[in-house]
């Protein structure tokens, strides 16, 4: 009752101020122009200057003379060349400035031509006066007409939303998520490759969701939520989708940034909204992404915590623990930090289940180039397996932007098919960078390249080290040349030999730099080097107790909790004493490896030589060539042999 009395006086108030606008339609109209101002009346037919009335009158004839005389300096016609108001100056007139009117008679149509002709400024105007027309005020109301009547389902909107208050401000308690209520997703279990085992998990959700009766006849209940853990790009997102597709359910999506704002309570509102829109639309599937933005464990954090957040929480917490048992709706969330989530959202009964999405494997990989491959055209000479291969930890949006970043290069170099040297410089420009100019024959180069075979010569002649795919010194990214080691297989595991072993190979360069040039011009190249062997020794120690330390682990976190807590009484000589046995550890580790490095490059002398003439000259050295020239001096270990993208004669996977 109070809107529609509200909306009679705005209603009103709308009618009169059309009332005051149309107003000024009516009236006597002014026209201005380059002359004097003229004020035309709309009763009279005679025209009056705004300064003065007119008080002289000329003939036709009289003006032609005037006309004749050159006294006439300015013409303005009105009534359509019917009348005019001329601007002269005589003698007769004692030579002053006059206005003169003049009646032009009807057959007087050569006055223009004489008018020009005589080199007279002339305009002419056009005296029409607006009648007042209805249409003038109807115009105007009927514009704040439209404008309230779309006022008028915000105010109602305002009205029947909880409290008081315009409709926008109390709409900002609702949910943006974009949720498809199409049952068709777009895409299904065929689309997701390279996560096997999460499949297989997911399916009986999928039976649930089509054919719930085979669960409730033996008094089963399906998971209220699945947590999805794994590093980003691994399909989480696709895999939810795929879930939606299968069942044919609606597919609710909403990050967990998108539930906290500025706005205390808005949180809460939006999780109560999206999950009034689940049971509406059930059987379902809730997905949150990044639920770790709202999911953090309570409490934690300098200061004790985020307010509105955990209100976000605890109203996502109190929204799961309020499914009654079978209804249809399903919470899948993702994050890769579980490891902070609150205790409360992994319990049973509201996460169930925690299913791990890990970096595919060389054949997931294959799988998953399979499915990416499905739109693209490839030359014969491109074999899938041999990029599954090259790429260990790729993700499944790394492999899709490597083919697609190789389809983009294809294109560039006006080619119909993707080839395998396009296919490998993708995989180079992911890796390391954008390619750059190689340097010119120099000193610097051969440095470079020494430093390069050095780092190869290292891991070819190391068993436990992975096999050279190639050796170039085209710069990428902060790198002046690169060697590329691929693993053979996938290695969960990696043995103390191994590391060892990629420790000595990571000081081949800065070994090769001491044998060839001496201390004295060793470079700051190696530094990256140094970092990561440092890194790998450290962990060695503190993390794989694969020192003389023994079996005990000293890791970050660990020791931060040491070192924050000084209160007891001869802990810092404990803290003092185990900290210097690790980095002598350390040190011993690194000495040793590079020693090992200095032997073996001292003994591969004239080899290596002859490898960094030759890569001076071609700039890129592939990984089978290498080992040919190589094996010329030297025995070479027993190495499982790797295919390469410049292999020939290798066998032709079809996409």
């Amino acid at each position: 009752m109070n809107l529609i009395k509200k909306g009679a006086v705005a209603l009103l108030s709308l009618v009169l101020l059309g009332f005051l606008l149309a107003k000024s339609y009516f009236g006597p109209e002014i026209k201005t122009y380059t002359g004097p101002r003229i004020l035309v009346d709309n009763n009279t037919s005679f025209i009056k200057t705004a300064d003065a009335i007119p008080s002289s009158k000329m003939t036709y004839g009289h003006f032609l003379e005037y006309l004749d005389m050159g006294w006439v300096t300015k013409v303005d016609l009105y009534e359509n060349g019917r009348m005019a108001v001329i601007q002269a100056s005589s003698p007769e007139l004692g030579n002053r400035p006059q206005q003169i009117r003049v009646e032009i008679p009807a057959g007087a149509s050569q006055l223009i031509t004489k008018l020009r002709n005589s080199n007279i400024d002339f305009d002419a105007h056009s005296n029409k006066v607006d009648t007042p027309n209805i249409g003038n005020f109807i115009l105007p109301l009927g514009l704040l007409g439209l404008v309230f009547l779309l006022l008028r389902p915000r105010m109602r909107r305002g009205g029947d939303s909880a409290g008081s208050g315009p409709g926008q401000a109390m709409s900002l308690g609702k949910s943006k998520n974009e949720f498809e209520m199409d049952k068709n997703t777009g895409v299904i279990f065929d689309d997701v490759a390279g996560i096997e085992e999460a499949k297989e998990e997911f399916e009986e959700i999928v039976t649930f969701l089509k054919t719930p009766e085979k669960f409730t006849a033996v008094g089963a209940k399906i998971p209220r939520g699945v947590m999805l853990v794994g590093p980003p790009g691994t399909g989480k997102t696709l895999l939810a989708k795929a879930i939606a597709g299968e069942a044919g359910v609606p597919f609710l999506s909403i990050s967990g940034s998108e539930f906290v704002e500025m706005f205390v309570g808005v949180g809460a509102s939006r999780v109560r909204d999206l999950f009034k829109k689940a049971k509406t639309n059930a059987p379902c599937i809730i997905f949150i992404d990044e639920i770790d933005a709202v999911g953090r464990q309570r409490g934690a954090g300098v200061g004790g915590g985020n307010d509105e957040r955990e209100q976000t929480l605890n109203q996502l917490l109190t929204e799961m623990d309020g499914f009654e048992g079978n209804t249809g709706i399903i919470v899948v969330a993702a994050t890769n930090r579980v490891d902070i989530l609150d205790s409360a959202l992994l319990r049973p009964g509201r996460f169930d289940r925690q299913i791990t999405v890990n970096l595919p494997d060389v054949k997931g990989r294959l799988s998953i180039l399979k499915v990416h491959a499905r739109n693209k055209k490839f030359s014969p000479e491109v074999n899938l397996n041999t990029i599954a291969q090259r790429t260990p930890g790729f993700s499944g949006a790394d492999l899709a932007n490597l083919l697609n970043e190789s389809a983009i290069l294809a294109a560039r170099q006006k080619t119909t098919q993707i080839t395998s040297n396009d296919i490998s410089s993708s995989v180079d420009r992911i890796i390391t960078g954008l390619e750059g100019n190689c340097l010119k024959d120099s000193r610097s180069k051969r440095l470079v390249a020494y430093h390069e075979i050095g780092h190869a010569i290292t891991g070819t002649m190391l068993k436990d080290h992975d096999p050279v795919e190639k050796v170039t010194l085209i710069p990428r990214g902060q790198a002046r040349g690169l060697t590329w080691f691929t693993p053979e297989e996938d290695q969960g595991l990696i043995s103390r030999g191994q590391i060892l072993a990629r420790i000595i190979g990571s000081l081949g360069g800065r070994a090769a730099e001491e044998v060839v040039f001496g201390d004295a011009e060793v470079t700051t190249g190696a530094s990256n080097d140094i970092m990561q062997v440092t890194s790998m020794a450290r962990q060695m120690v503190t993390s794989y107790g694969m020192s003389q330390v023994g079996p005990m682990a000293f890791d970050n976190n660990t020791n931060s909790q040491i070192f924050l807590e000084d209160n007891k009484e001869g802990e810092n000589t404990l803290i003092l004493d185990t900290t210097s046995k690790i980095d002598k550890e350390v040190q011993e580790i690194v000495n040793y490896c590079h020693e090992q490095a200095l032997s073996i490059l001292n003994t591969n002398r004239i080899a290596m030589d002859r490898l960094v003439d030759l890569l001076v000259e071609k700039e890129t050295i592939e990984g089978a060539e290498f080992r040919e020239i190589l094996s010329e001096y030297t025995n070479l270990p027993e190495k499982k042999e790797y295919v390469s993208f410049f292999d020939k004669n290798k066998k032709v996977l079809t996409p």
